[in-house]
């Protein structure tokens, strides 16, 4: 009989009492500067302080993946309590191995059925395919259902976001450079997606927050398309004010969809930098359980 958990990585943003509650597993993304390795979740407490300290380390910021000793002991501690299967959701293929790892690893680890899911995005919507994958669990679906709810939820995902600063994003090479140095040499700040391969790219560019704001609802009215089971998920990079500001927004026009607010982490934060902002919409995953 099927015993099914859910592995995530720090990166996905599910809080520590929310990995209780649904009886999920998470490892800590790592992140490096120099010969250093820090952790998301362990070596800052709060946004503020890794924010902080990104601006004031001497050396520039990166990120790595998950060592595989991590996922080998996770994978041991999940056998261990029981579970035959695990579904891990991985940050987009499109800008980390981490998906394409774990897909290796499940060919050579016997003791437990390992699934890699490719969420094809980051942050809160990784997060809302991993809730729902672990709600699914804890009810008894089979994975088969899992897995078409996940790709229902997938499919349904659209997210814009927009970077105070590009240059975190050039350094680390998640943009193309000539998008890059357009907003570099113009002081324009993209705005940016995922493509349908989890690739971030640059979709329009704007001067000020305020404008992009309004370019980000201009779009979405265009492609919800009447839907009304729609969650916004609003996250910001140590922004809150303005974030609050745009999720109250919402909250006054779309009475009838759910709207979240959540963090861009450390590990995710190395790429965005700070005052970061995003705007993530999708089917609401509760109306899928």
């Amino acid at each position: 009989m099927e015993k099914i958990a859910v592995l995530v990585d720090s990166s996905s943003n599910v809080t520590q009492s929310e990995q209780a509650a649904l009886n999920m597993y998470a490892v800590n993304a790592p992140i490096l500067v120099g010969e250093r390795v820090y952790h998301e979740n362990v070596d800052w407490q709060t946004q503020t302080d890794f924010f902080k300290f990104q601006s004031q380390t001497q050396q520039p910021l990166t990120t790595s993946q998950v060592e595989i000793g991590a996922w080998l002991e996770k994978f041991a501690e999940i056998a261990a309590d029981g579970y035959t299967d695990v579904i891990v959701v991985t940050i987009s293929s499109g800008i980390s191995g981490t998906f394409s790892t774990v897909e290796s690893l499940s060919a050579t680890v016997d003791s437990i059925h390992i699934h890699a899911w490719d969420s094809r995005i980051a942050a809160a919507g990784a997060g809302n395919q991993a809730r729902l994958a672990a709600y699914l669990a804890q009810s008894g679906a089979h994975l088969n259902h899992i897995f078409e709810q996940l790709t229902r939820l997938r499919d349904s995902t659209h997210v814009l976001f927009v970077v105070d600063d590009v240059k975190h994003l050039k350094r680390t090479g998640r943009i193309s450079n000539s998008a890059a140095f357009l907003g570099t040499m113009m002081n324009i700040k993209p705005m940016l997606t995922f493509n349908p391969l989890g690739q971030i790219i640059a979709i329009d560019k704007v001067r000020q927050m305020k404008r992009a704001w309004v370019r980000i609802q201009q779009r979405f009215v265009e492609e919800i398309d009447n839907q009304d089971q729609i969650r916004i998920s609003i996250i910001d990079a140590n922004n809150p004010e303005i974030a609050d500001e745009w999720a109250a927004t919402m909250r006054q026009k779309y009475e009838n969809f759910a709207i979240e607010r959540g963090p861009i982490g450390a590990f995710i934060g190395v790429h965005t930098g700070e005052k970061a902002l995003g705007f993530i919409w999708a089917l609401d995953w509760q109306k899928l359980i």
